[in-house]
């Protein structure tokens, strides 16, 4: 189990070869990794997300003991990027392995979700007119999170 938050851009294929190629014993590994898009308008010029590293290390890391209580899971990767970024950049990556595709499929919906919905990561979008606002919750996300209670 891994869980990294770092604002230095990550290298997905190199991420995923290094994972699927440290799983023992799994049958399947499904990845997953969030990229920055631009917003209805076409303005976007960066999100910047804001984090407090200790609360949000220990949030990541008691989502995955949920995943992993959940599935039985031979590994999975968190990595999340925080700071400025811009769109077509990557935010985040989820990896789980199992030995069965269904469990590392539901274990890396269940981490997307709760990334998307829960983790304690603050995000503003800042426009090329100079507006800037908070990224708010959208319904879609909180009702993909409610289908896990």
């Amino acid at each position: 189990m891994t869980v990294r938050v770092q604002a230095a851009p990550f290298d997905y294929g190199a991420e995923c070869a290094r994972f699927a190629a440290g799983v023992a014993g799994a049958g399947a590994v499904v990845t997953f990794a969030g990229v920055v898009r631009d917003n209805d308008a076409g303005t976007l010029k960066r999100m910047v997300i804001e984090h407090y590293p200790a609360m949000t290390e220990k949030a990541l890391t008691a989502i995955v003991g949920q995943a992993r209580a959940r599935w039985p899971l031979c590994d999975c990767l968190i990595i999340h990027r925080y700071g400025a970024l811009v769109p077509g950049e990557m935010i985040m990556m989820v990896a789980t392995a199992a030995r069965h595709r269904a469990a590392a499929f539901g274990a890396a919906e269940f981490l997307m979700d709760y990334l998307k919905s829960r983790a304690p990561f603050w995000k503003r979008e800042i426009t090329s007119d100079g507006g800037a606002a908070w990224v708010e919750s959208r319904s879609e996300d909180e009702g993909a999170l409610r289908r896990w209670n």
